[in-house]
């Protein structure tokens, strides 16, 4: 292949930032780099890289040539990979990406497949922006809500994430254990938004006054914390909340608490055999199975 090398040199940039990262990363001098990236662009007869101060960024038809670049690195990596697997290695690199609350649901998998793969780079990639898989910034997303639609996706449901009303030990010891009956007797911590995606954003707007909020946030993770602290009841995850002595349910979870989990992967890369031996982890899992 034509510049393949080269390619990879601008792979490597493109991954680490600067010149000199990627230049330890291939094992080369920075002059090779800076070589192969002139190289590359005299051939393109474009810039692919914006250079500035703190390194480099890529520019359109850099992303565009990283797409296609990191997307053959993968295979290649993958069908140099198919006799370790026969042995039942594999080497390489996957990415996953998903809700940083998913951790502890997904973790027992994760751990599990780096057990059975101990030549396999991890990396697992949490936040709210969802990483574009076609342009090789991850191998696996897991994601709720709506079913992605995304072209050239694969794309297949994985659980249920559920929701349910919890409140803490510390407020019941000052405010009494809540009736769900005469919930407006109450405070709550959470946000008032019918138009948010969480689930259980509509019961929120039906229920709860804006004034009954002792504590308006947006972060799943600020709001797990206000409803340990005592400050009033909160939706947390499930498999988090059952297992804190400190918490009780308020009610028993509702359907509609909850939101679908898709497993999504790129068409290019979901046959490769990395990917195939990672989602035959995940759906192996009894304690992760959809409920």
């Amino acid at each position: 292949m034509d510049h393949w090398n080269e390619l990879r040199t601008a792979l490597m940039l493109a991954r680490h930032g600067t010149v000199s990262a990627a230049a330890k990363a291939l094992g080369v001098h920075r002059a090779t780099v800076n070589r192969h990236i002139d190289l590359l662009e005299q051939s393109f007869g474009t810039p692919l890289f914006q250079r500035h101060a703190r390194g480099y960024t890529l520019t359109e038809t850099g992303q565009q040539m990283l797409e296609v670049t990191d997307r053959a690195d993968d295979m290649f990596r993958d069908l140099i990979g198919r006799s370790q697997a026969r042995a039942g290695r594999l080497s390489g690199r996957l990415i996953v990406t998903a809700l940083s609350r998913f951790a502890p649901m997904l973790m027992p998998a994760i751990a599990e497949f780096q057990r059975r793969q101990p030549d396999i780079a991890l990396e697992f990639i949490a936040g709210t922006q969802l990483s574009r898989l076609e342009l090789g910034e991850a191998h696996v997303a897991f994601r709720a809500g709506p079913k992605p639609e995304t072209l050239d996706y694969v794309v297949q449901l994985y659980g249920h994430f559920p929701f349910g009303l919890y409140v803490s030990k510390a407020y019941v010891a000052r405010h009494g254990m809540p009736d769900p009956q005469a919930l407006s007797a109450h405070r709550f911590v959470g946000s008032i938004n019918p138009s948010s995606p969480l689930p259980y954003a509509s019961w929120m707007a039906e229920t709860v006054s804006q004034a009954q909020l002792a504590l308006c946030t947006q972060s799943q993770t600020v709001q797990h914390a206000a409803v340990l602290e005592g400050l009033g009841l909160g939706f947390l995850p499930e498999f988090e909340a059952r297992g804190d002595d400190r918490l009780l349910p308020v009610m028993p979870s509702r359907s509609d608490w909850g939101a679908p989990i898709w497993i999504v992967t790129h068409v290019d890369l979901h046959r490769t055999e990395k990917v195939q031996e990672f989602l035959k982890t995940v759906r192996h899992m009894p304690a992760l199975q959809a409920g």
